[in-house]
């Protein structure tokens, strides 16, 4: 489906108020990441989270200014327009954000929302953010805009997946934010909006991809597991174990003979 289209089928989605035609423009293991309340949901969770949102409010969504394009990852900026609450006559404050959409054929691996608004608007957000709908959002006054988000995105990708800088133990966030050349919240919001996660996990999504590949490549006699953690930028045994358990679901040698039983 062509962006546009897919953009436009999306918000038509929202303003019929139609929670699995929402849902429909992520993948089949597709992920919604609510940035500012740290909240993700899967196809499913999005349909139900909606499904209540939807009987509870009305609003009007609204494209606001061109859609961007950068590889498979396209952003735009919305406008949400309240109209009240069922049987409220008194519409909130309007809501302004961002979406960034990492696509894979005809469906979104990601949908990540940014969005800074009023207090007051925060309390028509869907259900996914009401424990925390006071909070300040932390980017609100950070200056970066969605196409600078991208080029950012961008130059942040050739550094990690082709010059491979998650390989050095000593990696930072003002490390990082130096070699992409921005400032070390501009990058904060980067992989928070951009990749749905923090700087930690997103280092360590690298690492522990890396690891896998050796895990796979190298047996029991030709590769300890601790030489790999050293190798893919770990300076402990304890926090590769403790990371690959959190990305994989299994231990590091776990995963090596599940790998092996495979392969015979």
């Amino acid at each position: 489906m062509h962006t546009t289209q897919f953009v436009e089928s999306y918000f038509d989605a929202w303003n019929h108020r139609d929670p699995k035609g929402v849902a429909d423009h992520l993948t089949a293991d597709g992920v919604y990441c609510d940035i500012p309340q740290n909240v993700q949901r899967s196809h499913d969770e999005l349909i139900n989270s909606l499904s209540i949102f939807f009987k509870k409010f009305r609003h009007r969504y609204e494209l606001v200014g061109d859609i961007l394009t950068n590889g498979n990852t396209l952003a735009f900026q919305y406008r949400i327009c309240p109209l009240g609450s069922n049987g409220n006559s008194k519409p909130a404050a309007p809501v302004n954000g961002a979406e960034f959409m990492a696509l894979n054929g005809n469906g979104a691996m990601t949908i990540t929302d940014y969005y800074d608004s009023p207090d007051e608007a925060l309390s028509s957000r869907p259900a996914s953010i009401a424990p925390h709908a006071l909070q300040i959002n932390k980017y609100a006054k950070s200056g970066l805009s969605a196409q600078q988000l991208l080029d950012y995105k961008d130059r942040l990708k050739q550094i990690m997946h082709v010059q491979q800088a998650y390989l050095r133990p000593d990696l930072t966030l003002p490390k990082l934010a130096e070699a992409v050349n921005c400032s070390v919240n501009h990058l904060s919001q980067v992989i928070n909006a951009g990749f749905g996660m923090s700087f930690f996990d997103y280092l360590n999504q690298h690492r522990i991809q890396h690891a896998r590949e050796l895990l796979r490549k190298i047996d029991d006699h030709n590769g300890a597991i601790l030489s790999i953690a050293f190798t893919v930028g770990f300076n402990s045994n304890s926090a590769f174990y403790a990371a690959f358990k959190k990305c994989v679901g299994q231990t590091p040698a776990q995963y090596r003979r599940a790998q092996n039983s495979l392969s015979h």
